[in-house]
């Protein structure tokens, strides 16, 4: 009888750190609250457990229990490392279904959610490239010619890589955002000065596009609407912060350069 409760606290412990991956992941990932909730809800009820999920500005909370109300884990895992990843959120979101589908063991469960924390990843060029292409189109949108299109991507690329290059350094986000939209606006900066575009404003201003916090700002306002006020407030000082940084890079160019236009 002590060998099958000890077993039974065991698997209650593996399945609510499982839970607590799954969570996490979807954090780090950038899902919003709302849809962390919904997933380790449906899943833990695929294995016959009601969870108390609390879910903070950089932590999860679990306390699981079972159709009784009896306590079985309680645990708080908390991470300082956010990011986007769709392929992420989208792995652990069908976790629920294939689970029920498939009859998966808590084993099976473990393997699937290791598969989802690590997805592949474009080559970094690859990246930049697509990134910056996008950039040059988003100046063609707001009637930037071929000329301005190309310096666009140019600046792109140079932001985007030195976004990158400082994040593998852990420097604070915010410098970090700062620090790339100054070196992608002083690029196409560059040029208005020396004469090759009477007018940098299309080229200015898209430039520094792929910085903008969307996805915080659509977390932020999905809170809200949802009830998770601190969470949404957070996350809506997160993201003006991202653009207060923006402003100030393009600032730092406009003042050194002296751009008049």
């Amino acid at each position: 009888m002590e060998e099958k409760i000890a077993t039974t606290v065991i698997e209650n412990n593996a399945f609510g750190t499982l839970l607590l991956d799954v969570g996490i992941s979807l954090l780090q990932a950038g899902a919003n609250s709302e849809r962390i909730r919904t997933a380790m809800s449906e899943l833990a009820a695929v294995y016959q457990y009601v969870p108390l999920v609390t879910i903070g500005t950089s932590s999860v909370s679990l306390v699981l229990n079972d159709k009784n109300g009896n306590a079985l884990f309680n645990d708080v895992r908390r991470t300082a490392v956010h990011g986007i990843n769709f392929a992420v959120i989208s792995g652990m979101s069908r976790l629920s279904w294939l689970a029920a589908e498939k009859g998966w063991s808590v084993q099976e469960l473990k393997n699937e959610i290791k598969k989802c924390q690590a997805p592949g990843h474009y080559p970094r060029l690859v990246l930049l490239c697509f990134v910056s292409l996008a950039g040059a189109a988003f100046c063609y949108t707001f009637g930037g010619g071929y000329v301005e299109m190309a310096i666009t991507f140019s600046a792109t690329f140079c932001g985007l890589f030195v976004k990158q290059q400082l994040t593998r350094a852990n420097f604070n986000p915010y410098i970090i955002t700062y620090i790339a939209a100054t070196a992608a606006s002083f690029f196409t900066g560059l040029f208005h000065i020396t004469g090759l575009i009477d007018s940098p404003v299309n080229a200015f201003s898209t430039c520094v596009l792929f910085l903008i916090p969307g996805v915080l700002l659509i977390n932020s306002f999905t809170d809200l609407i949802e009830g998770s006020t601190v969470n949404g407030i957070a996350k809506g000082v997160n993201a003006l912060s991202h653009i207060m940084a923006i402003a100030l890079g393009l600032l730092t160019t406009i003042a050194i350069l002296n751009l008049k236009e």
